[in-house]
């Protein structure tokens, strides 16, 4: 029976959230009561813990395990929910209860994860490991390390620190967030002049000037009817709009003025993100030691797959070496290019520039105009080719839910997969578009439903929420994605993937739970690998009007490009994983050194061109300061040479080996999607591949040409 078509009490349930009825005032009224409850469960769940331990009566998993899943899961449905509220339909009066509720939810977990009954139930339960199976193993290992790091050894003063440093440390990263939301809701720059918007695609002009009829903020400085053509156009911060005025503007006044004012985000004035990062790492330490840690990355990586610091390291050297030298020839190039094109000898760009005039030689070389390719990529074809892939790779196939169903928003659709028997297996929510004024940017996926199997037979099915901020439609023009908007599709659902075909039957090791962090990207990156894969990309770009598939050369071209200042994108990402290890291990607030000035010391060996005195992107840095990647976001390159080999199993047969590529694709899905945290990410790796990961793969596919 599938649960997720039953009506749950609002804020209480294992069905579907009814999102059109959840308020900010019933949200602030109804979660103290699910608290209060929640706390009675657990302490009943104490006492009958504590009278087998006293009795010397050995505990089974059903008695532990189950009811433990029950409590949590009822607080992750309702908290997750309000959750993805804030991050999709925020609004003032959302955010203040999500703020003073938030310290009464870090209260119960700290009292679950630092429950000396519960530790104890465990250890009862692992002592006994050889009557339980791997999964069940991993499990009891997982929960046990969690409960260290929540506290569980802590005791008096101690843990009376630390409880009020989670705390602290939960409503920072909350502001942290809102700040950046704030500052790119603020920052807008409302454009008059031909010559302000010369260069721009039409899309964007509509796009822009639809903003400026939607803008209260600047009603009085608008006159006439904004529209594409004559403007006003109403620029802002969001990532649609930022990435496009860098890419096509011709104005580099205004780039530059764009540029400064998108890495200044939330280091100023009332949304000043700079105190909260430097009390953010100092409470992070402070907790990593309480708990017997040298410093946070320590902790953090207690949890992953990476054995220690040194092995991360060593791992971002290798990538930063091979792709220093091919970054460094990337920028010489572009220099020369637009001292060419500029009637100059030489011409020192600047990081405004950058994308410019990468595009102009981009179109040069390749003769790649990427802009001019989105009529060939609309969103519902390229869902279509998606969805096509995925019953190809995977045996599944997906379908558009066409019933009522109620959600956060218009934009907002619904879809059931079904397994190759016609089994309904799993569902999602897809929020495509960007909505700078109550969405936080950025792409996600997340849990609505974990898998789980109910007492009485039932089965409650997983549900993703996949979420993106890519270009909405325009009138009669459907949304015309980039092809890195499609990439990020591609990757989202990748995690979707994972989290939706689990045949994994304990909830807490289900799909992504369970997962190492630096392993739960392989399925998205692995994704992003089929968008230029011959037969998926014929499914998948075919222009919105014309109906005509996108020309082989245009392919081509597109294939090329994944090289092209490969270096540079692969330094970006370095410099960031660099700095949040580093920034996790050495950064002291008594040395007299900022984390900023941290960072920039680290720029001088991962960047070519070094950040302005503007720059001050770690008030930005919403992954390590306000997500979950603190001390992890290495996890990106790590899963990255996973993600990479495990494609290479499949170009090694032949991309157009049809047989074997099915025969590969449903081997993934039973070994890397199906199994998620039920066993060591590595052994499912090698399980696949039949050998330990190789960065060979990943080199090759960036393109830099360095022997390691």
């Amino acid at each position: 029976m599938n649960k997720i078509n039953k009506t749950p009490a609002i804020l209480q349930g294992n069905g579907l959230p009814k999102f059109k009825e959840i308020t900010s005032s019933q949200i602030k009224e109804q979660i103290p009561h699910l608290i209060k409850d929640l706390h009675a469960d657990f302490h009943s769940l104490e006492n009958e813990l504590m009278r087998k331990i006293t009795s010397n009566i050995d505990l089974c998993w059903d008695e532990l395990i189950n009811p433990l899943y029950k409590i949590e899961e009822k607080l992750r449905w309702s908290w997750g929910t309000i959750s993805h509220l804030n991050g999709v339909s925020n609004s003032p009066e959302l955010r203040e209860a999500y703020s003073s509720l938030q310290p009464q939810i870090v209260e119960f977990s700290n009292r679950i994860g630092q429950s000396q009954v519960l530790y104890k139930a465990l250890i009862n339960i692992q002592e006994r490991s050889q009557e339980l199976d791997r999964a069940q193993q991993r499990i009891i290992e997982a929960e046990l390390l969690s409960m260290k790091n929540k506290g569980v050894g802590l005791q008096g003063k101690q843990k009376e620190m630390f409880n009020t440093n989670s705390q602290r440390l939960a409503e920072l990263s909350t502001s942290f967030s809102n700040n950046i939301l704030d500052a790119t809701k603020e920052w807008n720059l409302l454009l008059t002049k031909k010559e302000e918007i010369d260069g721009l695609p039409f899309r964007n002009l509509e796009a822009m000037a639809e903003a400026a009829k939607r803008s209260k903020v600047l009603k009085d400085k608008i006159v006439g009817h904004p529209n594409p053509k004559e403007g006003p156009w109403l620029l802002g911060l969001d990532m649609p709009s930022y990435i496009s005025f860098l890419t096509y503007a011709n104005n580099r006044t205004l780039r530059e003025t764009l540029y400064k004012a998108f890495v200044s985000r939330a280091s100023k004035g009332k949304n000043n993100n700079e105190e909260l990062i430097e009390e953010i790492l100092l409470l992070r330490k402070q907790q990593s030691q309480l708990l017997g840690y040298t410093n946070w990355a320590e902790l953090s990586l207690a949890s992953k797959m990476a054995k220690n610091v040194t092995e991360v390291e060593r791992l971002l050297e290798e990538l930063r070496i091979a792709a220093m030298p091919v970054a460094i020839e990337e920028v010489n190039r572009l220099q020369s290019f637009a001292a060419k094109q500029c009637g100059q000898k030489e011409i020192e760009i600047a990081p405004w520039d950058i994308s410019f005039w990468s595009e102009k030689l981009r179109q040069e070389l390749l003769n790649l105009n990427q802009e001019s390719l989105r009529p060939w990529f609309p969103l519902p074809q390229v869902l279509k080719g998606l969805f096509k892939l995925c019953e190809r790779l995977f045996g599944i196939s997906i379908e558009s839910y066409k019933g009522d169903f109620q959600t956060w928003h218009q934009d907002v659709e619904f879809f059931y997969i079904f397994d190759a028997d016609g089994t309904h297996i799993a569902s999602f929510y897809l929020d495509p578009y960007t909505r700078p004024s109550s969405k936080r940017g950025g792409a996600w996926m997340d849990e609505c439903l974990t898998k789980q199997n109910l007492e009485n037979e039932d089965i409650v099915l997983p549900v993703a929420y996949l979420v993106c901020n890519q270009t909405p439609p325009t009138g009669k023009t459907p949304s015309l994605m980039s092809f890195e908007e499609v990439k990020t599709l591609f990757h989202e659902f990748g995690h979707g993937l994972q989290h939706m075909l689990t045949k994994v039957h304990y909830p807490k090791a289900a799909g992504i739970n369970n997962v190492e962090w630096d392993a739960v990207e392989l399925p998205s990156q692995f994704m992003e690998n089929w968008c230029l894969d011959k037969k998926t990309i014929q499914e998948i770009a075919i222009h919105w009007e014309t109906k005509e598939p996108l020309p082989k050369d245009e392919l081509k071209k597109l294939q090329l490009n994944q090289t092209f200042n490969s270096g540079l994108a692969t330094l970006r990402q370095i410099h960031f994983a660099f700095t949040d290890i580093k920034l996790h291990t050495h950064w002291e607030n008594d040395k007299g050194i900022t984390p900023e000035d941290l960072r920039r010391d680290i720029a001088k060996t991962t960047c070519v061109i070094q950040p302005i005195p503007e720059d001050n992107m770690l008030c930005g840095f919403s992954h390590i300061f306000a997500g979950g990647y603190s001390a992890g976001y290495y996890s990106y390159k790590w899963a990255e040479v996973l993600s990479a080999d495990a494609f290479s199993a499949f170009e090694e047969v032949g991309l157009e080996n049809e047989n074997q590529i099915k025969a590969i694709g449903r081997h993934f899905r039973e070994t890397v999607l199906s199994l998620g945290g039920s066993e060591d990410p590595s052994k499912i790796f090698e399980s696949f591949r039949g050998r330990a990961a190789s960065t060979k793969a990943l080199i090759r596919h960036c393109g830099l040409k360095v022997s390691l």
